[in-house]
């Protein structure tokens, strides 16, 4: 298992990336009221508590997590890999070498939900506990759901859609979450917030509550 002192991220890399990061969603903070510096440095924190768990590289999750969400940046309602140019430059202008922002890169698009399998590297399975676990906590539903409907100029059908179809089937086969501990520790979490949106999803084949939504909010429908 490694440990902090052999991960393959130089500490002064770290610290660039997480200022630049920083400072470049500080710039942009109504434009990402859902994938905002709130969700990235969640990510990053519980990918390196993650990792720890599973013997991954702890720092290298832990800028991955950092950077992961730039394609939010790029362009809206987009995948990982609409952020790379930008990823890359962020990571160059941190200092970071090629080889290491490719593997950075690497590991983020491996992690991104909607295609990611079961066989991915030990850092990518970190990430994306990580990231899965900031979908599946309890709040979210509630105090931030509305947010990426704004950030991204979706529906509320559109929205519900999306998280069933990205999560559902990893649920039913087994690999939400990578690590078991982290797995028998939140998958009620998860199973609760699935379920939440198939009723909503449901709820929306009644006329009168299509119309309920629209009343509150036309962009919603």
């Amino acid at each position: 298992m490694r440990n902090e002192h052999q991960s393959a991220v130089p500490v002064r890399v770290a610290d660039a990336v997480r200022r630049r990061v920083k400072r470049l969603y500080s710039r942009r903070r109504t434009r990402l009221p859902f994938h905002g510096w709130h969700h990235v440095s969640f990510v990053s924190e519980k990918g390196r508590e993650f990792a720890r768990l599973n013997g991954a590289d702890a720092e290298l999750v832990a800028v991955a997590g950092l950077v992961h969400d730039l394609n939010y940046l790029v362009r809206p309602d987009s995948a990982a890999s609409a952020g790379r140019g930008l990823r890359m430059s962020v990571l160059a202008k941190s200092g970071a070498a090629i080889g290491l922002a490719r593997r950075v890169d690497e590991v983020v698009c491996e992690a991104d939900m909607s295609t990611r399998g079961p066989d991915i590297s030990l850092e990518a399975q970190a990430l994306s506990d990580a990231d899965t676990l900031f979908k599946a906590v309890p709040i979210t539903p509630v105090l931030l759901a509305h947010r990426y409907l704004t950030e991204n100029r979706v529906s509320l059908r559109r929205l519900a859609s999306k998280i069933i179809g990205d999560q559902q089937d990893v649920y039913d086969e087994g690999y939400y979450f990578y690590n078991p501990k982290i797995a028998a520790r939140y998958s009620e979490w998860a199973r609760a917030n699935l379920r939440l949106w198939q009723c909503i999803a449901e709820s929306l084949e009644d006329p009168c509550v299509e119309d309920l939504v629209g009343a509150i909010d036309p962009a919603l429908v």
